[in-house]
């Protein structure tokens, strides 16, 4: 907030917020990969259907299944590739999920996107909601850009590529900034404060 006043004065008016956590490992990347492009009402019902057709969210479970048993769990075609594509990372080592923790931001959010049906948005929220990273900022994300246009009084949202060079002033805390504008961007679509 010292550093960006513009940040400080929609944290002013901002209600509180609780730093979003996830469960780390398989079960928390699949857990994205699933709400990925889906409403939250959809997301959470998809989910409990997959942890029950799975007994234990686990690499072998996802590989045991057929892709028609996948499906009948609530996942499209290409998220059973998806699927199936993590755990396969898992069980061979391309990415293994419990040494991810060890690599710095960068070389982390690399090694999640060589897994298939995993981009740079996916990576990114994994690492801040499933590893409690602090200097990560997802710049591709519409919510945090359009925030990210509240705070400078802009006419459009930032594309990517500047919303990444904009977010570089609140290193090293950027999730936590990404976490208040996040917080923000839902209490004005709620209602509950007023449009910047």
């Amino acid at each position: 907030m010292r550093l960006d006043p513009a940040l400080a004065r929609m944290e002013s008016v901002t209600p509180d917020f609780h730093w979003r956590v996830r469960e780390p490992g398989f079960s928390g990347l699949l857990k994205l990969m699933v709400e990925q492009q889906v409403s939250l009402a959809s997301a959470a019902a998809i989910w409990a259907r997959v942890e029950r057709g799975l007994d234990e969210v686990a690499p072998a479970a996802v590989l045991a299944l057929s892709d028609a048993e996948l499906q009948g769990l609530g996942l499209s075609r290409p998220k059973v590739r998806y699927a199936r594509a993590i755990a396969e990372a898992q069980v061979s080592g391309l990415c293994d999920l419990q040494q991810i923790g060890r690599l710095d931001d960068q070389a982390a959010t690399a090694a999640l996107m060589t897994i298939t049906g995993i981009g740079r948005w996916t990576a990114e929220t994994y690492l801040m909601f499933c590893e409690g990273r602090l200097d990560v900022f997802p710049g591709g994300d519409i919510a945090l850009q359009e925030a990210m246009r509240w705070v400078d009084g802009a006419d459009t949202r930032p594309p990517e590529k500047q919303a990444y060079r904009r977010a570089e002033v609140w290193a090293p805390y950027r999730s936590a900034a990404a976490h208040l504008l996040w917080r923000c961007y839902g209490a004005v679509r709620r209602g509950e404060i007023a449009t910047f």
